[in-house]
């Protein structure tokens, strides 16, 4: 008999849980399992922004997938861009642009989310976000070129537009890189004499009332205190009505000249999530309190891409898209798949949350762990120590208390690593947005591999092993 195939989409926080969960939980030959994602790497996403103001080196959170002696799971180098659950087949397209198709019983979708965008003219061709580890890269080179580009300049017009900067969203993200960047180009003017310093502008908007009101009102006003303090000027109930390539005029009527527009205003659900055709709540797939999609055999769904019911709270609410959740989700999940192929009841996901953390650089940070109110250097320790423990390899935690450490003693640099193409990317060269197929598409094309004898896809004699220490 055939061994259960389990294939995972997405090796985020939540499939990469799930996945090492299997590898220690699942008997030799009690399941296949195959892992589908177009990096050989995790991706720390909260510490991006400190790759983006090198604090980091990019290597530091991204945990290569493949230290493991095991050799267990199966990687498929690619991105998932459409899945039939009537056929039990998800359409891959892998890194050489191939389209194969991966066969399962099991299909585990952790395919995360991408940047939100809205229709305003010119905000995807020139707005840059923070989701992935080459946007953190290329944001870093752009950042230290418009420093270079200004000093190097004799046009008075042409370095104010070089030396204004704009991140638009007040939550976590768009927060903490608005906070490391700007303690970047501060730290950078000793090394750029020529520059003025009251020239180097950085703006946070958001179209909320209030900064990160996650965290509570004693808080959100602290962290504006001191973003404020630092000279990033915030600006709340506003958000932009088009961005150009060298201006970006508010919805109050400003009109900023500026070259550097950092889109963090949210996340939504992966464009994978459409292809199913199924329920959704607010963009995220529709699931049940142990994770199985309904209607759907044999589909799972967690993370950022489902709207995995909050049990601690009786208000209908949804689990938010954080780590600590998607970890979690990712743990129960494997366990609810095992006891499927054992025959055992399914339970239902539960997990009060533990707190948040926003580190703003330097000394400064805002924290609340379960509960309790922190600012200053003990809402640093909090935010570093957590995301320090929550690292997956001792590789990765040497690499990183490492780059800490060196920060600290000797500071940041300023060196263009040449990720910054002469071609300006966009929103979507980066997140492949418009790779996906429609519903029907999917249809069509499963069909017609099951008429021409293709369903299951030849497995790459390179593929090798996950990770799981």
């Amino acid at each position: 008999m055939a061994r259960p195939r389990i294939l995972v989409v997405g090796a985020g926080f939540a499939g990469i849980e799930c996945v090492r969960r299997l590898e220690r939980s699942l008997a030799p030959g009690e399941a296949d399992i195959a892992l589908v994602t177009p990096f050989s790497y995790q991706l720390y996403l909260p510490l991006l922004p400190q790759v983006a103001s090198g604090v980091l080196t990019p290597q530091s959170v991204a945990v290569s997938l493949r230290r493991s002696r095991r050799h267990r799971t199966r990687i498929v180098p690619g991105g998932a861009i459409g899945v039939d659950p009537k056929a039990k087949v998800c359409v891959v397209r892998k890194i050489t642009d191939e389209i194969v198709n991966e066969p399962y019983d099991y299909l585990v979708l952790a395919a995360g989310s991408v940047t939100r965008t809205f229709d305003i003219p010119g905000l995807v061709e020139n707005a840059r976000g923070m989701k992935t580890l080459a946007e953190a890269a290329y944001i870093r080179d752009h950042v230290i070129s418009q420093l270079d580009l200004a000093d190097a300049s004799q046009d008075e017009a042409e370095r104010a537009s070089r030396l204004q900067f704009v991140v638009v969203g007040g939550g976590y993200a768009g927060t903490e890189t608005a906070a490391c960047l700007q303690g970047l180009t501060t730290n950078a003017l000793k090394h750029y004499p020529r520059l003025d310093p009251k020239l180097i502008k950085w703006h946070l908007i958001d179209i909320a009332p209030k900064l990160m009101p996650e965290l509570g009102d004693k808080l959100g006003l602290a962290a504006l205190d001191i973003l404020r303090d630092r000279g990033i000027e915030v600006s709340l109930g506003v958000s932009v009505a088009e961005a150009g390539p060298d201006k970006v005029t508010f919805t109050d009527g400003r009109v900023l000249p500026c070259r550097t527009l950092i889109w963090t205003a949210g996340v939504a659900a992966s464009p994978l999530v459409a292809t199913l055709d199924a329920e959704t709540v607010r963009g995220r797939l529709a699931v049940s309190p142990e994770m199985s999609v309904p209607g759907a055999d044999g589909v799972f769904a967690l993370g950022d891409a489902a709207a995995v019911p909050d049990l601690t709270k009786d208000d209908g609410a949804i689990c938010p898209p954080t780590a600590q959740h998607a970890m979690r989700q990712g743990r129960a999940l494997a366990d609810n798949l095992i006891a499927s192929l054992r025959n055992r009841p399914l339970q239902p996901y539960v997990h009060k949350d533990l707190g948040l953390v926003v580190d703003l650089g330097g000394r400064d940070a805002v924290s609340r762990p379960l509960g309790i109110e922190l600012k200053g250097m003990p809402a640093q320790a909090v935010a570093r120590g957590y995301h320090w423990s929550a690292l997956r390899t001792n590789v990765a935690k040497t690499r990183v208390m490492t780059n800490w450490m060196l920060n600290a003693i000797a500071g940041d640099d300023f060196v263009r690593t040449g990720f910054q193409a002469r071609k300006r990317a966009t929103l979507r060269d980066f997140e492949y947005t418009d790779a996906y197929m429609t519903p029907d598409e999917v249809r069509a094309h499963t069909a017609s591999a099951v008429l021409h004898g293709w369903t299951v896809s030849t497995v790459s004699a390179s593929s090798g092993g996950l990770s799981s220490r």
